[in-house]
């Protein structure tokens, strides 16, 4: 296995799609979500806000499951291609690259974050 470059602790991860390519999502991993990632197969972030790993999906069940993970040339930097259940962002779009740099939205909500995420306020 190629040995990871963890900068500050973190490795920067792109999510896609497996079957489509798209960008689902960026985040960070830290060595203990990159394990448990790879040991469970549904994929793991640290959140820098929460200074904790968390699964994704752990509140709505929409998961990422793993198909493939890729490392960059300079090994400081992970593509995660997923099948990814319902919606990767937490807004209820498919995707978190959902608009333009304009303020157009491009995206279509799955689902209302109000009810998938009642519990958390």
């Amino acid at each position: 296995m190629v040995e990871l470059k963890f900068k500050n602790g973190l490795i920067p991860v792109a999510t896609q799609d497996n079957e489509t390519g798209e960008v689902l999502m960026i985040a960070f991993m830290n060595e203990d979500a990159f394990e448990m990632t790879r040991k469970t197969g549904c994929v793991h972030y640290w959140s820098r806000t929460n200074r904790r790993v968390w699964k994704k999906g752990e509140t709505s069940g929409h998961i990422q499951r793993v198909k493939e993970i890729l490392v960059d040339c300079d090994a400081d930097a992970l593509v995660i291609k997923v099948d990814q259940v319902k919606a990767a962002c937490h807004t209820g779009f498919w995707s978190c690259f959902f608009r333009t740099i304009d303020g157009q939205i491009i995206g279509e909500k799955v689902f209302d974050p109000d009810k998938v995420y009642k519990t958390r306020n």
